[in-house]
């Protein structure tokens, strides 16, 4: 137990996680050049690339080591990681490290997305946007702290400024236990589960899965749909 939050073993064979589709194309410099000048394009993006840093030396918070290599969407996982809010926290993961949300129902998925992206059109003063998100697919398993037994917690709180300290305060001190990750509810899909994984490692079997488009036509609620094609 840590702060008085149990730890329970639990197998997820299936949660859902959205991506932003312009994750899933390549370059959209790799149409500009030839054969010849590809290495150079490659060292260019290794060069402004957090995700390839961290892949070959490491950054601050997240030793190369720990990421993952020779297995499906090892990029996605990666990237979960080594990408995160510059000078901001996150539920579970400060400025330094990231980790891979998920959730176990993809309508929780979709609410919690809306619900981030909603607030950055608020701060941006104009809720007009067309954003598509892929669902990425994985199995999670192991030990983890389980908020489903204290939803009174202040990690669950909705104000992020004081759930968001309390949650990595617990998510530091989960990692130095060893535990996977974090099981909640979610705090903006009252009916729905979240698990944040905090190693790369507990990141497994990762597929592609349906898009779905988020609609803003000057209102602060999107229309949400699903799309064959992007």
């Amino acid at each position: 137990m840590i702060d008085g939050v149990p730890v329970v073993r639990e197998a997820f064979p299936h949660t859902v996680r959205l991506v932003t589709t312009a994750r899933l194309r390549d370059s959209v410099l790799a149409e500009l050049v030839d054969g010849d000048d590809l290495a150079a394009l490659a060292e260019i993006e290794g060069a402004t690339s957090r995700r390839l840093t961290a892949e070959t030396r490491g950054i601050a918070g997240l030793p190369a080591n720990e990421l993952v290599h020779g297995v499906a969407h090892a990029r996605f996982i990666n990237a979960s990681f080594a990408y995160a809010k510059p000078r901001a926290l996150s539920r579970f993961n400060g400025p330094d490290r990231g980790a891979w949300y998920a959730a176990l129902e993809v309508e929780t998925s979709v609410a919690e997305v809306a619900y981030h992206l909603t607030q950055a059109l608020a701060d941006a003063g104009d809720f007009n946007a067309v954003v598509d998100y892929a669902e990425m697919h994985a199995s999670l398993a192991g030990e983890f702290l389980d908020l489903r037994q204290r939803p009174d917690h202040q990690a669950l709180d909705p104000d992020e400024t004081r759930g968001y300290a309390a949650g990595n305060a617990m998510a530091n001190a989960a990692r130095a236990a060893g535990l996977n990750g974090v099981i909640y509810p979610s705090v903006r899909c009252p009916s729905g589960t979240c698990v944040a994984a905090l190693w790369p490692h507990a990141v497994q079997s990762v597929a592609q899965g349906k898009v779905w488009r988020l609609t803003w036509n000057g209102k602060p609620e999107p229309q949400i749909s699903r799309v064959d094609q992007v």
